[in-house]
């Protein structure tokens, strides 16, 4: 296993700088590409906002600050065109085409606006990702993905009740740990790879998120069903096994003893 992941998985979640880690994980695809062009970017990018003198306790000046920078005068936007295009979840990629998921964006608003001492969180809502500006006194909510636009409270329903039909809207939306948010990134990367018959791909994928997220049970069953796919009984069960370790509902435990047992594990 590469180190960058080993080092990704012992580091304190609050540690994690999200879009450096996102940019790690990005190179292992591309071993040929040097991350100190995107480093400077992002560091000029910061650079940018911190010269527009915004105080660290105005969410509503800051989102307008996130937006000029990084919609108007760098370009970044949603690519509603190719949505799907594995590209828009590769951070290297992301940055050479200025157009990415609403996560990937999402990521770099975050992470800059945390570099000058901002509040600043990925928030996860029912089928899309905005970001949350400030603290609980007054906090604003930008999507990444419209050019940063202001995310009003009735909009912010209206995405969380689509995603979540007949449940309470404003009760499905949170702020997501750091490491949520890079696996949130892969995720999407490994749906797409299998729905494009690249399932090798996608196996990857998982190993690399139980790798510097072994917390997330989700990802160790992906894992042993594309191993179990392949044809590699052995490592289904060692995954199936580590799930059985972090996982506490009595659900899910139930259907992993159950495929162990079906596997001889059990």
């Amino acid at each position: 296993m590469d180190d960058r992941l080993t080092e990704l998985g012992l580091v304190d979640d609050a540690e994690i700088v999200l879009d450096e880690a996102a940019l790690d994980l990005a190179a292992l695809d591309h071993p040929d590409v040097g991350l100190g062009p995107y480093l400077d970017e992002l560091e000029a990018l910061t650079g940018r906002l911190d010269a527009m003198g915004v105080a660290d306790n105005e969410p509503a000046t800051q989102a307008d600050a996130l937006a000029r920078v990084f919609a108007e005068e760098a370009g970044f936007s949603g690519d509603a065109e190719t949505y799907d295009d594995p590209a828009n979840a590769d951070l290297i990629r992301v940055i050479d085409r200025r157009c990415g998921l609403p996560v990937s964006l999402s990521i770099l608003y975050v992470a800059a606006a945390r570099r000058l001492g901002w509040t600043a969180n990925v928030l996860d809502v029912p089928g899309h990702v905005l970001v949350l500006l400030g603290g609980e006194a007054s906090p604003v909510i930008v999507d990444p993905f419209r050019g940063g636009a202001t995310v009003e409270q009735d909009r912010l329903a209206a995405l969380a009740a689509a995603g979540s039909p007949g449940r309470v809207a404003v009760r499905h939306v949170a702020a997501m740990p750091n490491r949520a948010v890079l696996v949130r990134l892969l995720m999407n990367q490994a749906t797409r790879a299998e729905e494009a018959g690249r399932g090798r791909r996608a196996l990857d994928l998982y190993a690399r998120m139980t790798a510097f997220a072994p917390e997330v049970g989700h990802a160790w069953w992906e894992r042993a069903r594309l191993e179990l796919t392949d044809g590699d009984v052995p490592a289904a069960r060692r995954s199936l096994t580590a799930m059985l370790e972090i996982t506490r509902e009595p659900a899910a435990r139930g259907r992993v003893l159950a495929t162990l047992e079906k596997l001889g594990g059990g």
